[in-house]
């Protein structure tokens, strides 16, 4: 008999844009009822914090370790996460009885997939405690004790949702989630599964504006859309031996960096950094077993226009069509959260976290730690 359980995922993302709460009801298998979502940006002073958490960080060498005020920012970014369930479950007039788990990715200061090293500020015992619900945490840690990249881990999410798309029957069809880093899944039309980062995502377009025009993003490609491609600028980037390299691998966030203030004016940036976050999308999926004929797009990337129009250009020339999440009636901002509260569900019951050929790992594995809200009193 399947059994559902209701969960809560939260996502705070490598663009360190803000909390994003998601309700699914699953069995942790095939079966997802999407349910309500919201979003909780950060303010630019915690948002600086985080930001300055990421250079803290590269002195960890161990997991447990928070050097600095790496350990006050884990407080005070769980609980921002405990009052953004709060506040989801007031709006949505639920109790934390309603609510089985809560699947709590907390927020990745540090990812070095070669040193088996990946950190996650949040503490699943204080969530648990504020929010009184049990709370599933640190999910990525235990596919790296097994040999994996420690990522991607929505692709056993996407996978779920992908049976359920009548567009991509009998088609290879990848669903690609534009972040601070882009991933994709692929999921064939044999139905066999491959997953892996595909390139930098907004995070240098991010960096870049907010370095040059004080602001946090380039809202809806606008200033993209004002400058022109600088073919040598982006061959930089596309010429990186990660997108040729045979073995796939996850990326940090420094992995990229953004140009220097002379490499380009602000309008001409912003644009070759759209075209390389398009552009890296598809040399990525050359890895691929077989061409996509479809490519579900969802994240923040799938907002900026001069992306998308890149990313329908080349796949165009591919024979594959490019839609936004919304068109196959999907939430492109909700989906990471939602696939949080579903690998909560597949923790509880022991289930595969990842795989194989989406990190790497030598065999399917579990993850998570589960902090019990009664326990956590």
């Amino acid at each position: 008999m399947t059994v559902m359980r209701t969960a809560i995922g939260l996502m705070s993302g490598t663009s360190l844009d803000g909390i994003d709460v998601a309700l699914v009801r699953t069995d942790g298998e095939a079966v997802v009822e999407r349910g309500p979502s919201m979003g909780r940006p950060y303010d630019a002073a915690f948002r600086r914090r985080l930001q300055a958490a990421l250079e803290t960080a590269k002195a960890i060498g161990k997991r447990d370790e928070r050097p600095g005020d790496l350990a006050g920012i884990e407080r005070e970014l769980t609980l921002r996460h405990a009052e953004a369930v709060r506040a989801f479950l007031a709006e949505n007039d639920l109790a934390p009885s309603d609510i089985d788990v809560i699947g709590f990715h907390g927020q990745t200061v540090l990812h070095r997939p070669d040193e088996a090293l990946t950190v996650q500020l949040g503490d699943g015992a204080l969530l648990a405690r504020e929010t009184g619900i049990d709370t599933v945490y640190d999910m990525r840690a235990n596919d790296m004790v097994h040999g994996g990249q420690g990522a991607p881990l929505i692709p056993a999410y996407h996978a779920a949702l992908a049976a359920g798309l009548s567009r991509s029957a009998g088609k290879a069809v990848v669903l690609v989630n534009i972040g601070g880093i882009s991933n994709l899944t692929f999921i064939g039309s044999g139905g066999d599964i491959v997953a892996f980062d595909s390139g930098p995502g907004n995070t240098l377009i991010d960096q870049w504006v907010e370095a040059h025009a004080g602001i946090p993003y380039d809202q809806g490609g606008m200033i993209a859309s004002e400058g022109r491609v600088d073919a040598a600028l982006a061959d930089r980037y596309l010429g990186h031996a990660f997108f040729t390299d045979p073995v796939r691998r996850s990326l940090d966030r420094n992995d990229f960096r953004p140009p220097e203030g002379a490499d380009a004016s602000l309008e001409d940036g912003a644009r070759t950094l759209a075209h390389v976050t398009a552009a890296a999308i598809l040399r990525s999926a050359r890895h691929l077993p077989e061409r996509p004929k479809l490519y579900v797009v969802c994240g923040g990337g799938r907002l900026n226009r001069v992306i998308m129009g890149d990313l329908a250009a080349l796949a165009e020339v591919e024979g594959a069509e490019v839609v936004a999440a919304e068109t196959v009636d999907l939430n492109g901002d909700s989906m990471e959260a939602e696939a949080w509260g579903y690998l909560a569900v597949r923790s509880l019951r022991g289930l595969p976290l990842t795989f194989p050929a989406t990190t790497g790992v030598k065999a399917p594995v579990t993850g998570g730690l589960l902090r019990k809200a009664a326990a956590a009193g």
